[in-house]
C-alpha cells in the first residue's frame, strides 16, 4: 500500500527559516502589454502586471482597442472603433458614437468599472498627411476605491 506526500509537511529546521513568514515574492496578476522580455531577474518570461490596479487598466485599453472579430472564439469581444474611423468627418459625430460603443462594451465585459469623462483630441500631421485620434477615458472602480484612474489610447483614422 503507497502511501501520499500529500499531508507529510517538512521540517523547519532544515530550512534554516521558517516557511511560514519568509519573504516571498509579489505574485503577478497578468502580462503587462504591449509584451516585453522581462529583464531576467524573476522567472517571469514577460513583464507582468503585479498590482490590480495596472492589470484592469491594461485590460481597458485592450478592450477599447479591440474591434469585432478579433478576438478568438468571442466575435463581439471589444468597443468595435475602427469602423468609426473609417467614416471619421465629424469629431461631435465621433465623439457621441465612440461613447455610446466603449460604454456598452465596458457595461458587458467589464461591469466593475464606471466611466466617467470622455475626451477626444485630433491630430492632424502634415508631414506624412495621416490623422490620428487619442481619446482620454477617466474612471472609476468603486469596490477597489479607485477614482478617477486616467488610460489613453491612440486611433489612427483611415
Amino acid at each position: 500500500m503507497a502511501i501520499s506526500f500529500k499531508n507529510v509537511g517538512i521540517r523547519t529546521d532544515s530550512l534554516g527559516e521558517n516557511p511560514l513568514t519568509r519573504n516571498r515574492s509579489i505574485i503577478p496578476f497578468g502580462i503587462r502589454t504591449p509584451l516585453q522580455l522581462s529583464d531576467g531577474s524573476g522567472p517571469e518570461i514577460f513583464v507582468m502586471n503585479d498590482n490590480l490596479k495596472d492589470q484592469i487598466r491594461d485590460n481597458l485599453k485592450n478592450l477599447i482597442l479591440t474591434n469585432y472579430g478579433e478576438r478568438v472564439m468571442q466575435y463581439n469581444f471589444g468597443a468595435n472603433l475602427r469602423p468609426l474611423l473609417a467614416e471619421y468627418y465629424n469629431k461631435d459625430a465621433f465623439d457621441s458614437e465612440a461613447m455610446i460603443r466603449i460604454n456598452t462594451a465596458i457595461n458587458k465585459f467589464m461591469p466593475f468599472i464606471v466611466p466617467v469623462e470622455f475626451e477626444s483630441v485630433e491630430n492632424y500631421s502634415y508631414s506624412n498627411k495621416l490623422s490620428n485620434v487619442k481619446i482620454n477615458i477617466t474612471y472609476s472602480i468603486p469596490n477597489l476605491q479607485i477614482q478617477k484612474d486616467q488610460i489613453q489610447v491612440s486611433l489612427l483614422v483611415i
